[in-house]
């Protein structure tokens, strides 16, 4: 999960362990930071931790390298562009919607305002990583 807001972070991983969703949830902190854990590049570089996730919870707005910037890069990459995108962010944009569709994510979801909501969310985000896992060691990030 690329998501900067340290508080967001905390619920995601609350939410997680409130719907019994046995994901290993990775948190990085800004689309710089994703692209470096996705290509094993600066600190992720020979880590055996930087496995290859099976799904990526991404936010939107973001410092040093935004979301868009961050699906843009994931997507136009062959090694990493089957990788599922969900873009989980504040803003209900038509124009933040339309156009991260057409960069190539998955889904759009506004996050919730309720922790109840976030964690059915979250119970959400476990099945799809259920459906889509290709590899034992697939995980959130």
């Amino acid at each position: 999960m690329a998501e900067d807001d340290a508080d967001d972070r905390l619920l995601v991983k609350d939410a997680l362990h409130e719907c019994r969703c046995d994901a290993d949830l990775r948190f990085v902190e800004n689309g710089e930071e994703l692209l470096d854990y996705l290509l094993q590049r600066g600190e992720s570089n020979g880590s055996a931790l930087a496995r290859r996730p099976g799904l990526i919870i991404l936010d939107l707005n973001m410092p040093r390298k935004d979301g868009r910037e961050a699906l843009r890069e994931i997507k136009s990459n062959p090694d990493l562009r089957s990788i599922p995108v969900v873009v989980l962010t504040t803003s209900r944009a038509d124009t933040d919607i339309e156009g991260i569709y057409q960069l190539g994510a998955n889904s759009f979801i506004s996050k919730p305002v309720r922790f109840d909501d976030l964690v059915n969310l979250m119970r959400f985000v476990g099945t799809i990583l259920a459906q889509n896992s290709r590899t034992p060691d697939a995980e959130v990030n």
